[in-house]
């Protein structure tokens, strides 16, 4: 899911395929991205292709495992148990060696480090909303090399808006252009109304994003789930193959999956491994650097899901 806004309302909306307000929808929390691993994922020069052809391995590599911490947000918030730090320190215990922020968990970009670097963890990427003045920018960036991660991303946008969409394309190649000189990946992640809303003649969000996002700047997140419920409500018979083609068309590169799967009998999110989706055949199709294991509803709990998520993705033989 996205975070930066109030994410229990707005995957309620987005399930319903109503408008939610924009400016719910673009408060971004602080995040961060880095240099680190600047040659290896093609920053400042060409795109690193190579990275993301189909790979013969045998199994995803754990480096490129990660979570969306929103998964864990019921665990983490204050008050809550076992807390946020004691939840990091688990996940670290199973053996994740990413996470992928939703908030700071009450500290600084500095003093998150810190503790993040304490438990060998590496904050690679982080849900953003779109910043509203050149200053929160400057402010996200700086954070974001603070951190050490590479990516940003942009975690939700709703409108039936074709000029709303253009713009706020236009807006993140701006952000995406300053973000890559501080070394960072700038995204966008999707949710299931990029493919289903109708802005005219058939035109649909997702069209405008990828002809309007700059693909020298900006990279996609895919949500897996999400494209995959994009392409049933689109009326797509094979949604494996509509979500491979989505990714193949694009002009934009896929650099981090969301990785979260689909019960086939209400068509919630499930844990990984107990859904529908045929994972490994979109895997196959495209590797790409980070996999990113997501449940906005945990079947059982925020950690089992955590658990059960890292598991399926360490042991799917590919």
């Amino acid at each position: 899911m996205c975070y930066g806004y109030d994410g229990d309302r707005a995957l309620q909306q987005s399930l319903a395929g109503r408008p939610t307000s924009r400016r719910g929808l673009l408060r971004g929390l602080a995040s961060g991205a880095a240099v680190a691993g600047v040659a290896a994922t093609g920053l400042g020069g060409s795109p690193a292709h190579a990275d993301l052809r189909p790979k013969p391995w045998k199994k995803i590599p754990p480096g490129k495992i990660s979570i969306q911490l929103y998964t864990l947000r019921n665990a983490m918030g204050p008050g809550d148990s076992p807390g946020f730090d004691e939840t990091m320190r688990r996940l670290a215990r199973m053996g994740y060696p990413k996470v992928e922020l939703a908030g700071y968990g009450q500290r600084t970009a500095t003093e998150l480090r810190d503790f993040l670097d304490s438990l060998d963890i590496h904050a690679s990427s982080s849900h953003d909303g779109i910043s509203d003045s050149s200053e929160a920018l400057e402010r996200k960036l700086q954070n974001a090399v603070t951190l050490g991660q590479q990516y940003i991303v942009v975690p939700y946008l709703y409108s039936e808006s074709k000029d709303q969409w253009k713009a706020w394309a236009h807006q993140m190649n701006r952000e995406a252009e300053r973000a890559r000189s501080y070394g960072l990946h700038y995204g966008y992640h999707n949710h299931a109304h990029e493919f289903t809303i109708d802005l005219g003649g058939g035109l649909r969000p997702w069209d405008v994003l990828t002809s309007e996002l700059d693909p020298r700047y900006v990279h996609l997140e895919a949500d897996l789930y999400w494209v995959v419920r994009g392409g049933i409500e689109s009326g797509a018979s094979d949604p494996e193959g509509f979500t491979i083609e989505t990714i193949r068309e694009a002009p934009q590169q896929v650099l981090q999956y969301h990785v979260k799967d689909r019960h086939a009998s209400d068509g919630d999110m499930a844990d990984l491994g107990t859904g529908m989706i045929d994972f490994k055949r979109i895997f196959r199709a495209h590797a790409v650097q980070e996999y990113i294991v997501e449940n906005d509803t945990p079947d059982v709990t925020p950690l089992h899901s955590a658990e059960v998520g890292y598991d399926f993705l360490r042991g799917l033989r590919l």
